[in-house]
C-alpha cells in the first residue's frame, strides 16, 4: 500500500519549503502527497502563487496519513494562528512522522510535540520569542539543518533540502542508499557556492 504524506498549508505559505519534499516523495519513492489546510482555498503563497487544498485539516478527513509536514508561513506567528494540534497528534498517535519547517515548527511546539525531543527552528531566540514556555525548549538544537529525533522532524526555513531528506528518511528508514544519494546531490550545489 502506498504511503501518504499530508502537506499542511495556511495563507502566506513559503513557496520554497515544500518543493523538494513533495517532488522527491513522489518521483523517487512513489509516495502519495496531498495538500491540507484549515483555511478556505485558494491559498496565496508569499510569491503570489495559488494553491487549492485537497483536504481540510480535520483528523477525520485524514485517517490515511502516514506523515504530515507543516509548511512555514508568517501566519503561524500570529496569536490567532489556526490550532492544528488535533491532526498532528492523530498522525503521531498512529506512529506517523510529524514535521515542521520554519514557522511550521510553531504548531509542533504549541502541540507539545517537542517535549523530550531534539528539534530546531529559525533560531533559539526566534522560537522562544513566539512560544516562550513551550515544552521541550531545553532540547533545542541551534543548527542550520534539519533535526530528526525519532519520528519528529524540524528545520529552519533555510533548510528545505535537509528537511526533505530527514523527513523522508524518518518515514522510509529502509532506503539508506537513496538518502545517501539525495544528500550528495543536494550538497553539490553548496560545495560549489562561494
Amino acid at each position: 500500500m502506498t504511503k501518504t504524506i499530508g502537506l499542511l498549508f495556511i495563507e502566506g505559505y513559503a513557496d520554497w519549503e515544500y518543493g523538494l519534499l513533495a517532488a522527491s516523495a513522489v518521483e523517487w519513492f512513489g509516495l502519495r502527497v496531498v495538500s491540507l489546510s484549515p483555511h478556505v482555498s485558494p491559498l496565496t503563497s508569499i510569491g503570489g502563487l495559488k494553491l487549492i487544498a485537497m483536504r481540510s485539516a480535520d483528523p477525520v478527513d485524514n485517517t490515511d496519513l502516514d506523515a504530515i509536514a507543516v509548511i512555514g508561513s508568517d501566519g503561524w506567528t500570529s496569536k490567532d494562528a489556526p490550532d492544528v494540534s488535533a491532526i498532528l497528534h492523530a498522525v503521531r498517535t498512529r506512529g506517523g512522522v510529524v514535521g515542521g519547517i520554519c514557522g511550521g515548527t510553531l504548531p509542533l511546539a504549541r502541540a507539545g510535540l517537542f517535549e523530550g525531543v531534539s528539534h530546531t527552528s529559525n533560531g533559539r531566540d526566534w522560537i522562544l520569542g513566539h512560544e516562550p514556555a513551550y515544552a521541550g525548549a531545553s532540547r533545542y538544537s541551534d543548527v542550520l539543518h534539519a533535526v530528526a529525533d525519532g519520528r519528529i522532524v524540524s528545520a529552519p526555513g533555510s533548510a528545505p533540502g535537509t528537511f526533505a531528506v530527514a523527513f523522508l528518511e524518518a518515514l522510509l528508514p529502509e532506503n539508506k542508499e537513496q538518502f545517501s544519494q539525495m544528500r550528495t546531490m543536494f550538497a553539490r550545489e553548496y560545495a560549489q557556492a562561494s
